[in-house]
């Protein structure tokens, strides 16, 4: 059987550091059957499990979703930005002197 996705792929372990948790009987024979349909260990498993779902998280939270209205007002501040405010000057001031440019 061919099922095995990249998001079930034997991880890289560098073996420093150690996680441990408390399972139910049933959570763990259900973790168990699902890495041994895949082919994993059970550590493997739940490594490459929590390492897909770690980076879903992470990604769906940086994502920024926009409405219509939202994007519009966006893409005209980058095409037509409005020029700089005199606090916004005289801070590129302070920092070209502070940095010698």
């Amino acid at each position: 059987m061919t099922a095995v996705t990249d998001s079930y792929e034997k991880p890289e372990r560098s073996k420093t550091e150690r996680l441990e948790a408390c399972l139910s009987k049933e959570q763990k024979e259900l973790f168990q059957r699902a890495a041994d349909i895949l082919g994993l260990t059970l550590t493997d498993f739940v490594i490459s499990s929590l390492q897909t779902a770690a980076k879903q998280a992470i990604q769906e939270h940086e994502i920024m979703i926009l409405s219509q209205r939202d994007q519009e007002i966006f893409v005209e501040a980058l095409l037509n930005p409005p020029n700089p405010s005199m606090k916004l000057r005289a801070a590129a001031q302070s920092y070209k002197q502070k940095m010698g440019a």
